[in-house]
């Protein structure tokens, strides 16, 4: 057991939360979320976050117990978070609940997410600086070279990474950093990697085709499209809610007259199922660039999940 964490990965539809739940149940420990879009409030049905799965069956009618799960309904719809702005909030959740002698369990499907946390990816906040950039265009990429060099040499940064330099575009992205860094210095905030066992749910392609066709029948039928409706009410543009894509941007492209119900359906249905895809390719890539990815095949009863689990772990 000495990993200080247990990841949970797998396509949409794989059924890593109530994996998830069962395990955090058995070890006594907390989920951290790693979705992109269940960060945002009032994004229930379309993001999928199924809040029910997170609480355990009590007998003797008792209020069921809730598995606490973190970096769910931090933000507001039409925001744009990103992933700085995630990589500083896991670092503080996991820190917490380690300090408190709890097992984080990090679960979703975001593999970009994971894999920031997991390696400790070093990000910067910076926004960019149109007026910078147009001062750039037509330089080479020795003369950006130069200056890069010199402007990390005025801050007493490290000329480190030659990715920094491997094209215009990424020379000028580092001098924009290091402007930016020149004018607000900032305390640096070193995020560690995190030794974390993977657990990946391997569910398979038919099995996976179906399953999200059939979830996606009942998301409809749970008022997904009323979900999109009263974000719309409420005044966010619907630009924002396209910008979040699957369900939000065919919905929203149904609800605006763009769609008919029947093309909303199989255009949604078609992308989710690429989704999926993306992900798993996603997943292999960390495989490729040295993470040990655990599977378990996603139809085995639960508990014979979380015992495999708990056997790879130990």
């Amino acid at each position: 057991m000495s990993q200080q964490m247990i990841t949970i990965l797998g396509p949409t539809a794989s059924g890593k939360t109530p994996l998830a739940v069962a395990l955090a149940k058995e070890v006594g420990g907390e989920i951290i979320s790693a979705d992109s879009r269940q960060v945002y409030r009032r994004m229930d049905i379309g993001t999928g976050k199924d809040l029910g799965d997170y609480l355990l069956p009590t007998s003797n009618g008792q209020r069921p117990m809730a598995i606490p799960c973190h970096l769910i309904d931090i933000c507001e719809p039409g925001t744009k978070y990103n992933l700085f702005q995630y990589q500083q909030d896991f670092y503080d959740v996991y820190q917490d609940i380690r300090d408190r002698g709890v097992l984080p369990i990090l679960c979703g499907g975001t593999g970009l997410y994971i894999e920031a946390v997991l390696k400790g990816y070093q990000l910067s906040p910076v926004p960019q600086n149109p007026e910078l950039r147009t001062s750039l265009e037509g330089k080479s990429l020795e003369e950006l070279t130069r200056m890069l060099m010199e402007l990390k040499e005025r801050n007493g940064s490290n000329m480190h990474n030659k990715t920094d330099v491997d094209s215009c575009q990424r020379a000028i992205r580092a001098i924009e950093i290091e402007y930016y860094n020149l004018q607000h210095p900032m305390p640096k905030r070193e995020l560690p990697p995190v030794d974390s066992l993977i657990i990946g749910v391997n569910i398979d392609r038919e099995q996976r085709r179906e399953k999200i066709t059939r979830r996606l029948k009942a998301r409809l039928e749970e008022g997904m499209i009323d979900e999109v409706r009263g974000l719309m009410a409420e005044g966010i543009p619907h630009e924002d809610l396209i910008y979040y894509g699957l369900e939000y941007k065919f919905v929203t492209e149904y609800l605006i007259g763009k769609l008919t119900y029947e093309e909303m359906f199989q255009r949604l249905e078609i992308a989710i199922h690429q989704f999926a895809k993306r992900q798993m390719t996603w997943f292999r890539g960390m495989e490729r660039r040295g993470f040990t990815i655990h599977w378990i095949d996603a139809m085995q009863p639960m508990e014979e999940k979380v015992k495999e689990i708990l056997r790879i772990w130990q």
